[in-house]
C-alpha cells in the first residue's frame, strides 16, 4: 500500500489565529502544513514570510512543507529553513542555478523539491533527481487559492510518477510526488490513481466548518485507491 499525505494549506486558513488553526488542522489528522510563500513579483501575489513560519514551528507537531513562489529563492530558502520549515520547494525557472539552490536547502537540514506549473516541462529534472525529496506539480496556476483542478495534470503526474519510479528503482531512496491545486474530496481518488502520494488542499479543508469530517472523507477516498 502506497502511503498517503494530506497537507492542509494554510493560504486558506484564518490569519487572524494562524496558531489554533494549525493545531485544530493537525488534531483533525492532517500529516503536514503547507506553506505557501508569494512575492508579488515571481506570482501576482503577497503571502507570509519566514516570523510566520518561526511564529506556528511552535504550534506545528507536524513537518512544515514550505512551497516558495518567489524570485530569486537562495536568501529565502536559508531563512525559512532557519525558521523551522522541514521540506522547502521552489520552481526551477525562479533559481539562476537550481543544482546550487537544491544544496543550500539540503545543507540547511530541510528536504528539497522542485514545484512545476502546468505549462512547465519536467525537463529540469533531468539532471537533479538525486538530490530531491519531492516533486511538486501545480494543477492550477500559482499566485491564488480557491482555482479549479487543471484537468492535463493528470498527464504530468503519471510521468512524474514514472520518472521518480525509475530513479528509485535504479538508485534506491524517496521522492514524494505533491500536487497542489483544486484538490478536493470528489478528486482526490483521481489525482492519487494518476501516482500522487501527497496532497495540498486549502479551500477545501479551511473553507469547511468541520476540519475532521473533511479529511476523513478524503482519506475514505484514498482508501478505495490502495
Amino acid at each position: 500500500m502506497r502511503p498517503f499525505r494530506l497537507a492542509p494549506s494554510l493560504l486558506s486558513a484564518d490569519f487572524a489565529c494562524l496558531g489554533q488553526e494549525v493545531r485544530d488542522v493537525i488534531h483533525a489528522g492532517a500529516d503536514l502544513i503547507h506553506f505557501d510563500v508569494m512575492d508579488n513579483h515571481y506570482v501576482p501575489n503577497l503571502t507570509m514570510g519566514p516570523m510566520i513560519c518561526e511564529a506556528i514551528r511552535a504550534h506545528a507537531s507536524v513537518p512544515i512543507d514550505v512551497h516558495l513562489m518567489v524570485k530569486p529563492v537562495d536568501s529565502l530558502a536559508q531563512m525559512f529553513a532557519k525558521a523551522g520549515a522541514d521540506i522547502i520547494t521552489f520552481h526551477p525557472e525562479a533559481s539562476e542555478h537550481i543544482d546550487r539552490t537544491l544544496g543550500l536547502i539540503k545543507d540547511a537540514g530541510c528536504k528539497a523539491g522542485l514545484v512545476f506549473n502546468p505549462a512547465t516541462s519536467l525537463s529540469y529534472l533531468d539532471h537533479v533527481m538525486d538530490k530531491i525529496d519531492m516533486i511538486l506539480i501545480m494543477s492550477v496556476n500559482p499566485g491564488f487559492g480557491g482555482q479549479q483542478f487543471i484537468p492535463h495534470t493528470f498527464k504530468k503526474i503519471a510521468a512524474a510518477r514514472q520518472l521518480i519510479n525509475e530513479h528509485t528503482a535504479k538508485h534506491g531512496g524517496e521522492i514524494w510526488l505533491e500536487v497542489d491545486g483544486g484538490i478536493k474530496i470528489d478528486n482526490i481518488r483521481a489525482v492519487a490513481a494518476a501516482g500522487a502520494d501527497t496532497f495540498v488542499a486549502g479551500s477545501a479543508i479551511y473553507g469547511q466548518a468541520d476540519y475532521q469530517q473533511v479529511i476523513a472523507a478524503m482519506r475514505a477516498e484514498l482508501a478505495k485507491e490502495n
